[in-house]
């Protein structure tokens, strides 16, 4: 009688322990990536605008989100899971009143990019990045990469867009 209810009380406890230590995407193997692995793709900058958004609160930001020609036809075909190959953009700026802009309208309406605050990247690699459902994230302030606890912490916000591949942004034509 004393083996059953040990039993049964250990029971949920082990469940417990290899429900947390196996990664999101069933992949025991796959590890997170670092973010020094992923570096600032060349002429990203000149990529297509796929929207744009304000995130107010803390942050405080306007961001522009970018896409290579992969991503692009994706967006544009409605083709999700995105394909391998696809890599998004999102750059941000300071939101601050356009005092020149405001003068002109006689009150505070306007508003513009004030100073750079970071980069960030999705790439997908569902072989590479498996224990991220097939994405790489970073981040990148003034070119170099932020700490690790960034991008880390980016697929657990990004779980809650699993059903659009873990991308929340819309496209915007």
């Amino acid at each position: 009688m004393k083996r059953i209810v040990f039993v049964m009380l250990l029971l949920p406890v082990v469940v417990g322990l290899l429900a947390f230590s196996v990664p999101v995407s069933g992949h025991a193997d796959a590890k997170t990536p670092s973010n020094t692995e992923i570096k600032i793709p060349h002429g990203y900058r000149d990529w297509r605008l796929i929207s744009v958004a304000h995130e107010a609160g803390g942050l405080n930001d306007i961001r522009a989100v970018l896409g290579n020609d992969v991503a692009i036809r994706s967006y544009r075909g409605e083709i999700t899971p995105f394909p391998e190959g696809t890599i998004l953009a999102r750059l941000a700026w300071k939101y601050v009143p356009s005092e020149e802009d405001n003068k002109a309208f006689g009150r505070e309406q306007s508003f513009v990019a004030g100073r750079p605050t970071n980069v960030q990247f999705m790439i997908k690699n569902s072989n590479k990045y498996a224990a991220t459902g097939g994405w790489g994230f970073a981040q990148f302030t003034d070119g170099k990469p932020t700490n690790e606890a960034v991008p880390k912490a980016c697929f657990s916000c990004h779980q809650a867009a699993e059903t659009r591949d873990f991308v929340f942004t819309r496209y915007t034509p």
